[in-house]
């Protein structure tokens, strides 16, 4: 990390902790922004909602079965 003038006083295990501590953060920030973007809207609900609204109503349920 010789680009990292601060980091110059810490060991290699302090900077490996550093870095990992990024790299989790960095994670785990993607994972909760790709779970909140795809959890916003439910586009396959409205899809069937919609689709269900298509379909044609039987009104008439007192018919009995042709078997």
């Amino acid at each position: 990390m010789a680009g990292f003038p601060g980091f110059s006083y810490l060991g290699p295990k302090s900077k490996n902790t550093v870095v990992a501590g990024g790299l989790t953060v960095f994670v785990f920030g993607v994972y909760f922004y790709t779970m909140r973007a795809v959890g916003g809207t439910d586009e396959l609900q409205v899809a069937i909602d919609k689709f269900e609204g298509q379909k044609p109503v039987e009104t008439n349920t007192n018919v009995p079965s042709k078997v």
